[in-house]
């Protein structure tokens, strides 16, 4: 009686190690179905790749509103001194010194716009090398599920959380490209 419960337990143990392993197997594939979703917006966010883009962007930003203080500071200090000489200075001399201060203010801030776009086309380069190394393995994916689309889920009135491979994809990027730093040629 006991090699017979022995037996039976380790048919149990092969059948519940075979479940879990198709379960496993499941989670890394897609399921089959003629069209999937994602979440685009998601996948980048959530991927090692977006997170770090995300965390270079914020960086540069601080960096950015630093700068920004610091200017706004340095021009207070420097308006305010000009206020002072205008008590000894002719109307045209100082409109000549007040003139000159605005086109510096000018400048400069048009200095620090330049600055601001160049952090938001770096998002949107990033973006697009993450599009460009996202390719392959979201054509695997669909390959993989025997799907002819990948559709914004964003898109879709209603579909079921089965064909929605963001979750998998995401794994599937952060395991082949990681973080990135190699195909985004701004490090």
């Amino acid at each position: 009686m006991a090699a017979r419960v022995a037996v039976l337990l380790r048919c149990v143990a092969v059948v519940l190690t075979l479940l879990a392993m198709m379960a496993a197997a499941q989670s890394q594939t897609a399921t089959e179905s003629e069209i999937l979703t994602i979440e685009s917006d998601r996948l980048f966010a959530e991927s090692a790749f977006g997170q770090r883009v995300a965390r270079d962007l914020e960086a540069q930003q601080s960096i950015l509103l630093a700068e920004n203080r610091k200017i706004e500071a340095e021009l207070a200090a420097e308006e305010k001194r000009l206020t002072d000489l205008r008590k000894g200075m002719t109307p045209e001399d100082f409109r000549a010194v007040a003139d000159a201060f605005t086109d510096r203010v000018q400048e400069i801030r048009e200095a620090q716009d330049a600055k601001a776009r160049a952090i938001g086309e770096m998002r949107e380069r990033q973006q697009g090398v993450f599009i460009q190394a996202a390719d392959p393995i979201l054509f695997e994916l669909m390959k993989e599920a025997g799907a002819s689309v990948i559709l914004e889920r964003r898109a879709v009135f209603y579909s079921t959380d089965a064909v929605d491979i963001t979750d998998l994809a995401i794994k599937r990027l952060n395991r082949t490209i990681g973080d990135g730093v190699r195909e985004s040629g701004d490090q």
